[in-house]
């Protein structure tokens, strides 16, 4: 809460990973809410396609919707059930050897997949498919703006994101031409810092601030049970 502050922050959100949801205390988090009435703290969590816990992860969210402010959806497995793609530096022998199109085709449909579950409002980093700093070689705008009109139908937020920065990539998520088709499109955004200590929290927002300025990004949207409501950052 003191790192928030010092940052200026006045609406944080935890969103663990949907595999660790044994360890989420809604109660812990009212109590936070009632010692920091300055601060907005939400109740989040991140659902992910782990072909290991992501089953109890949607069932778990189900039944504790409503104690949820916001859901994430993300893609993090490819096809090895036992590592995620976007460990750092292990995942990356993913990508050797292979087709980095077809990996590439084969992420956004996951994406789409995910985005229809009914479970989440927001994407999270959806480029990560990029975060070891492989690229296609052919053009994937079609395949982007198919998956955008999937988000877009159901009427899903994306999460404008700076943990690339910290990762090999070097990049924010997502890309730039990414976030030009989805303003086209009318698709909101939130902002993160996809912190996994106080440490990062906020991590690179300056960078992000003026990222957003140059978009003429003006709003960001705030979820709170569920209902997302745009505010000026």
């Amino acid at each position: 809460m003191n790192s928030a502050r010092r940052l200026g922050l006045t609406d944080i959100a935890f969103t663990d990973h949907d595999r660790y949801h044994a360890g989420i205390d809604f109660d812990e988090i009212d109590h936070l809410r009632e010692r920091n009435p300055d601060l907005r703290i939400r109740a989040g969590i991140e659902l992910d396609n782990d072909p290991i816990h992501s089953a109890a992860g949607r069932n778990w969210i189900e039944k504790h919707w409503d104690r949820l402010d916001f859901v994430l959806g993300s893609i993090h497995f490819l096809d090895q059930a036992d590592q995620m793609f976007d460990s750092v530096p292990d995942g990356a022998s993913q990508f050797e050897g292979r087709n980095i199109d077809v990996i590439y085709a084969d992420y956004f449909h996951r994406v789409r997949e995910i985005a229809t579950t009914g479970l989440i409002d927001c994407l999270a980093h959806l480029d990560l498919i990029k975060i070891h700093g492989h690229r296609p070689s052919a053009e994937i705008g079609c395949l982007v703006n198919e998956t955008l009109d999937f988000i877009r139908a159901q009427n899903l937020a994306i999460e404008l994101s700076t943990a690339g920065l910290r990762k090999p990539v070097n990049e924010g998520y997502p890309g730039d031409p990414i976030i030009v088709l989805a303003m086209k499109k009318g698709i909101p955004f939130t902002t993160a810092s996809d912190a996994h200590s106080h440490v990062q929290l906020g991590d690179n927002f300056p960078c992000l601030a003026h990222r957003m300025a140059s978009f003429g990004i003006r709003k960001v949207c705030i979820f709170e049970k569920h209902k997302r409501a745009l505010h000026a950052w």
